[in-house]
């Protein structure tokens, strides 16, 4: 960040583990105010100066409406949103529980849906914005154990892609961010290995640096990304032999 980030004020959802805290720790430390969301008021606690705790679940919709409004009243209006709150459990093809799946999609899918009802009305009325959300490569293609994950999170990079033409004659800016394996306490839960493991310092760089050029697609790292795009273009029977070789052991 040599240049120094483009925005007064950021609200990141999701602000207390992984990639989330790693950016608001980093937008922080390079002059940006920041807005921190997260489920637990605890986390959020001494994550250092410029950063204002906004405790929040953001499957409740109402709640997330009056925190986009308490920020801006305090803060002032929000150049950026990050939306990066989201949970993830591993589910095999003999744990079929719907309430996994339910879960799943309500948080990470409904949660940036809410959180884009209650800022785009006012990034809207200014002409000028930018939102984001953290998608996932998962995203891409259909991965084992990601039964309940992967739908929720191709589901959101479908939600930028529906959004940006729209957004973009408006004023507002879209991103989309999907990154591959990073170490959060959410990926100690797999129990496979994982290819081009990231830090999230690392992804959270890779992630600044990205909306700072205001790209629609933040995906990292490169090589994993490529390799899952070509994937995609594969029969399937060639698909799943090398899935399955890969993920299944």
């Amino acid at each position: 960040m040599a240049e120094g980030p483009p925005w007064k004020i950021v609200w990141i959802t999701g602000a207390s583990t992984g990639i989330g805290r790693e950016i608001a720790l980093q937008l922080a430390a390079n002059g940006v105010k920041v807005a921190a969301s997260a489920r637990s008021e605890t986390a959020l606690r001494d994550m250092g100066s410029g950063i204002t705790a906004f405790p929040l679940d953001v499957t409740d919709a109402a709640a997330v409406l009056k925190t986009a409004a308490a920020i801006e009243a305090m803060l002032g209006p929000i150049d950026l949103v990050i939306f990066g709150a989201g949970i993830y459990k591993p589910v095999s093809a003999v744990e079929m529980e719907p309430g996994i799946f339910a879960a799943t999609m309500t948080a990470n899918y409904m949660g940036v849906v809410n959180g884009l009802a209650a800022i785009l009305p006012r990034m809207l009325a200014r002409g000028r914005g930018h939102v984001s959300w953290i998608a996932s490569v998962a995203g891409f293609v259909g991965l084992p154990k990601a039964a309940a994950y992967g739908p929720s999170k191709a589901a959101l990079i479908n939600l930028a892609e529906c959004l940006q033409p729209e957004l973009a004659r408006a004023g507002v800016d879209v991103s989309v961010i999907n990154p591959g394996f990073v170490a959060t306490p959410m990926t100690a839960q797999n129990n496979f290995p994982m290819p081009f493991l990231m830090r999230p310092q690392d992804a959270a760089r890779a992630t600044i640096r990205g909306l700072k050029r205001k790209r629609f697609e933040i995906a990292y790292p490169w090589a994993f990304v490529t390799i899952l795009k070509l994937a995609r273009l594969l029969p399937y029977r060639l698909f799943f032999w090398l899935i399955g070789r890969a993920v299944l052991k």
